[in-house]
């Protein structure tokens, strides 16, 4: 008896320990804490890379903060309240839905993002995935709730533009696999393509790519990162994928990435494009880092743009 109760402490030992490290990598990878105001101050991505374009960045910034806007929210699938700020280039123009990154903001992570918009003819909602900004949440799951974040965004758009608004998709590392995820959903015509800059293919590759870039063993650390997923972020961490999404893709994808992209690997999005069954094209730049493609090589970013929606993707076109 003695025996059977030393095994049984043992395995209650185990059993906590599993639930420890679980709890321990979903805080690490999951848990957002509240993002505190700014005010004054603007935040740019953390990096040597994105040092020579601070200056850019922050101008990009206070230009927007200076512009007028429509305030939105909506609510989520699962009760949260997410928010938007609507920057309108002309009445009926196509619109741009753009979702910025990991543990960023629209500010942060998509600078001149408004301007680039307007340059093409395009108006702009800037939504606050949730965990960010003015959206509730302490979860990011890394776009399978976000992307069904993105489609109720579509649904309110829709309503409260009119039936005969276009709307691209448009997303930045986190936020383009989010509007990947997507596109393999049952879209209305209203939306007319998805532009992804540097995503990744699935979440799975990209949280087993840092594991190993940490150092850690992938194969033991990773089953305890999707126990973390389920247990405390009631999700399920492999229940969807870009790269499986663009599949079933019935809009045209546009793919961007830099080409010396240290943190989402360049060939994430050629095996994503290689994968997409709908009209695509993929652009890669030479010498940009993560998220940088459009701050490094601004006129043929916009040039591929052009080409690749054609007139039915600006103002002019209507």
């Amino acid at each position: 008896m003695e025996f059977v109760w030393s095994l049984l402490g043992i395995a209650v030992f185990l059993a906590a320990a599993v639930l420890v490290i679980a709890y321990i990598c979903y805080r690490m990878a999951f848990y957002a804490k509240p993002r505190q105001p700014l005010g004054d101050k603007i935040e740019i991505p953390v990096g040597k890379i994105y040092e020579p374009f601070r200056e850019s960045m922050e101008q990009w910034a206070r230009e927007v903060r200076a512009m007028p806007y429509e305030a939105v929210s909506i609510t989520s699938f699962d009760g949260l309240t997410l928010t938007g700020k609507y920057y309108e280039y002309a009445p009926g123009a196509p619109i741009e839905l753009m979702f910025h990154g990991y543990r960023g903001s629209a500010e942060r992570d998509l600078p001149g993002g408004v301007q680039r918009c307007f340059k093409l003819g395009r108006s702009v909602l800037l939504v606050d995935q949730r965990c960010s900004g003015g959206s509730q949440g302490h979860t990011i799951t890394f776009g399978i709730n976000e992307h069904r974040d993105c489609l109720a965004w579509v649904d309110f758009m829709v309503k409260h533009f009119g039936r005969d608004a276009k709307i691209i998709l448009t997303g930045i590392s986190m936020g383009a696999s989010t509007v990947l995820m997507a596109s393999g959903k049952e879209l209305p015509k209203n939306v007319i393509g998805v532009l992804a800059d540097c995503g990744y293919s699935s979440p799975r590759e990209i949280i087993r790519k840092v594991i190993a870039q940490m150092g850690l063993p992938v194969a033991l650390s990773y089953p305890f990162v999707k126990l973390g997923a389920k247990l405390y972020g009631h999700f399920d961490l492999e229940s969807d994928s870009p790269i499986e999404s663009v599949k079933s893709a019935n809009v045209p994808v546009i793919f961007f990435h830099g080409e010396s992209d240290d943190f989402v690997p360049c060939d994430m999005s050629r095996a994503m494009y290689e994968a997409c069954r709908s009209k695509k094209r993929l652009v890669t730049v030479p010498g940009a880092g993560h998220g940088l493609s459009y701050a490094i090589a601004p006129k043929a970013y916009l040039d591929a743009l052009q080409e690749f929606f054609g007139p039915q993707a600006s103002a002019t076109g209507l």
